[in-house]
């Protein structure tokens, strides 16, 4: 089977130099993943799910290595326990993009693009690891990631906004082969959502997430300028006290019909807790306890003519 001829029945033609300068044939296609389209540089969404459904149909039939695939039992499919189904959670959800992408890619050579994406994603993904967050998708220059599913801890809100702010630093680290440095955005909510649905088929599977959050946390990511980190009310709420903050004030994203409360996260304050967060602003001020004014003098009583003048018992 010819690679080009098989990328034009499915109208991608325009990856298939990148397929061939990377030695990728017949007895390599079946292999590929979702991260090695994107190294690739297959940054499409809907190509990506193209090119892995077809790669799934071709396992299938074994047209590629002209041989059948063996069916495999189904513990061996996959090291991970079947999920249980969707679930309705409280999630932070966090939006990463790499600013002007688009323009880089339009300058530099596709190889030099696929290593700077794979720099990039490494330096996001890392941060996000070392927090536990959860990376469900890389979409070249854009990462998304939950923290609360699939597993939950009580800081879910700032270990996001922490990993966020390393992530950004991080990225600020690289540049692309000219020098030029690189800078990424990020938008972060916390809301209810249905999450663990999974959608799409064999390879392009990916699990789902269902409300407005997504939505708010991908408006934000888009309404914030290069190295900031951008969160919504929901977050400050529970992060509030743990990082110097500047309020944005209500400001307007598309698709939400009112004005939208927004914060900048500037860096992690020296609290270490959200029960000490909580209890520094709260806190009244110390009571002394001792004397606030001077003493009077007990009254004396006189003797006068043979008699006592005072007070009273």
């Amino acid at each position: 089977m010819d690679i080009g001829t098989w990328l034009r029945s499915l109208q991608l033609s325009q990856y298939e130099q990148a397929f061939r300068d990377n030695d990728i044939g017949a007895d390599i296609l079946p292999e590929l993943t979702a991260e090695d389209l994107i190294g690739l540089g297959v940054t499409s969404i809907g190509h990506r799910r193209k090119l892995l459904s077809a790669i799934e149909a071709l396992r299938g039939d074994g047209l590629a290595r002209g041989t059948a695939v063996e069916p495999q039992p189904a513990a061996l499919l996959s090291a991970e326990p079947a999920r249980a189904g969707a679930e309705r959670r409280q999630l932070t959800l966090v939006f990463v993009d790499l600013v002007g992408s688009t323009a880089l890619s339009a300058r530099l050579d596709p190889e030099d693009m696929s290593k700077l994406l794979r720099a990039y994603q490494n330096a996001v993904t890392g941060g996000f690891a070392r927090f536990e967050g959860h990376v469900a998708k890389l979409m070249g220059d854009g990462v998304l990631a939950y923290f609360g599913w699939p597993m939950a801890h009580e800081d879910e809100a700032e270990r996001a906004v922490r990993a966020s702010l390393a992530a950004v630093e991080a990225v600020g680290r690289l540049a692309t082969p000219t020098g030029e440095p690189l800078a990424a955005r990020v938008g972060i909510a916390t809301g209810v959502v249905v999450v663990g649905d999974l959608i799409g088929e064999g390879a392009a599977q990916e699990e789902a997430v269902v409300g407005e959050t997504p939505n708010l946390a991908a408006r934000l990511q888009a309404f914030a300028a290069p190295g900031q980190v951008v969160i919504s009310a929901g977050t400050h709420r529970l992060a509030e006290g743990l990082f110097a903050f500047h309020d944005l004030g209500a400001v307007a994203l598309k698709g939400f019909a009112e004005p939208v409360p927004a914060y900048v996260a500037l860096s992690a304050t020296s609290i270490e807790s959200r029960f000490e967060a909580r209890h520094e602003s709260g806190l009244m001020p110390p009571v002394v306890r001792g004397e606030t004014a001077p003493r009077r003098a007990a009254p004396q009583s006189k003797f006068r003519g043979g008699l006592f003048v005072g007070p009273r018992a």
